[in-house]
């Protein structure tokens, strides 16, 4: 299951985690987020133990993807190190999201 990350947890979950991290900056109103939600709690189980899978609601959330300059939802982005090391903006397939991910886990 994804976890939902949010302004509070954020250091603690993404900047400090060991292991790859893919947020989902989503909204409750917005259909593309809706779209791909089920795709990203899939990843979540299939990269148990490999990678962290997380989703944070904007809305309830507004300074980190401030932060991170999200202006248009849903955006992933991938986390290495504390840093960020790929973003995608938009509703794609699964495999371009696992590609991602993949390619931080060498």
């Amino acid at each position: 299951m994804a976890i939902e990350f949010s302004d509070s947890n954020f250091e603690q979950e993404v900047l400090n985690s060991d292991t790859p991290v893919l947020v989902d900056f989503w909204a409750e109103w917005c259909g593309p987020c809706r779209m791909i939600g089920p795709i990203v709690e899939e990843i979540a189980s299939e990269y148990t133990g490999k990678a962290k899978i997380g989703k944070m609601n904007i809305d309830i959330n507004p300074s980190t993807p401030m932060k991170y300059g999200v202006r248009s939802i849903p955006t992933l982005l991938v986390f290495k190190n504390g840093e960020v090391v790929d973003k995608i903006v938009g509703a794609v397939p699964k495999t371009s999201i696992t590609a991602k991910i993949d390619n931080q886990l060498t």
